[in-house]
């Protein structure tokens, strides 16, 4: 029985936690977080685990030598945690999204991960959905839409950031495009023009972060096309539509519509699961620790998506200019 720990214990740290505790591989040993009331909060809605509470994230790794670690903290506080916990022994690691908020942290992420043979899989919850996994394994990837030839994502209101939920969308971009980005170009939210590296809070006021719209060229020939920004339309807030050779998908939450050719649209039927999102991914890193196989959301993909918004920051600063991915270090 793997021990785990849960690094933030707010809300998404109690998805977090319920994924582990409903797992037959793991317990939910520890959690830490720097306000107490939220370690009693957090430890009352496991009343049948034996939560060990710190308040200090170093002692907790180190003295409950711990398989299994998640994190959900504030975006920019990833990186330091992320490393601790591979240094510290964990054979896997489950990480919010975004991975980091510049590509700094997310390449010493990822190297310390790889060197110490640890599992880091980012939360992109759009992977661990029925809809979306059914959309890309039994559709896109079946070829029933043809070849992939352009993705659409759109992403609108208060809640666009790019490094907040832009990243889900640009993540399904990629995912349905089935290929490695090799160039990105991009213009920012209006007042936002001269924003050109992460100045948010972590992820809770909207007006710290921009919105974007942008252009990604896949290396297999798809094109990607990001629109985002902070004005509301009518719904769906997040729409992603994959349009194939002879057919086109469209997705947004748990619906989605396929048509093929000049036939009308019809709705997607897909299999439920008992758990799905947040819990189903940090459920999936523990059966993959434990018996082996691929993570669907590895820390490879998170760090492209880091990619990518850096990318679009670099292209607002270059007058909209295309800019190569990986994005050259200086």
């Amino acid at each position: 029985m793997y021990k785990a720990g849960v690094i933030g214990c707010r809300g998404i740290g109690v998805q977090h936690a319920t994924g582990i505790a409903g797992s037959d591989k793991a317990r939910l040993a520890a959690a830490c977080d720097l306000d107490q009331n939220m370690l009693d909060e957090f430890s009352a809605r496991f009343p049948d685990e034996e939560v060990v509470q710190y308040q200090n994230h170093r002692e907790m790794i180190e003295k409950e030598q711990l398989d299994i670690v998640t994190v959900a903290t504030s975006d920019h506080a990833h990186a330091t945690l992320v490393i601790d916990a591979a240094e510290g022994g964990a054979k896997g690691i489950f990480c919010e999204k975004p991975l980091a908020t510049n590509l700094a942290d997310a390449d010493r992420m990822i190297a310390a991960c790889e060197a110490n043979g640890t599992l880091l899989s980012v939360d992109h919850t759009r992977r661990f959905e029925p809809l979306w996994r059914h959309a890309k394994e039994q559709i896109v990837d079946q070829g029933v839409i043809g070849p992939v030839q352009y993705v659409i994502g759109s992403l609108c209101g208060p809640r666009a950031m790019l490094f907040r939920n832009g990243t889900h969308t640009l993540d399904a971009i990629c995912y349905y495009a089935g290929s490695a980005p090799e160039w990105v170009s991009a213009e920012l939210e209006q007042g936002y023009e001269d924003y050109a590296e992460y100045r948010g809070d972590g992820g809770h006021v909207p007006a710290t972060e921009p919105g974007a719209n942008g252009y990604i060229h896949f290396a297999n020939g798809v094109r990607g096309f990001y629109i985002g920004g902070s004005k509301n339309t009518p719904p769906p807030k997040q729409h992603i539509e994959i349009v194939g050779a002879t057919g086109r998908l469209s997705l947004s939450g748990d619906q989605g519509t396929l048509q093929r050719g000049d036939e009308p649209p019809v709705a997607l039927k897909y299999p439920q699961w008992p758990i799905s999102g947040i819990p189903y991914g940090v459920r999936e890193l523990i059966d993959v620790v434990a018996s082996g196989g691929k993570l669907v959301s590895p820390g490879r993909t998170g760090h492209t998506v880091v990619e990518l918004i850096i990318g679009f920051l670099e292209s607002q600063q270059k007058g909209h200019a295309p800019v190569p991915i990986p994005v050259p270090r200086n």
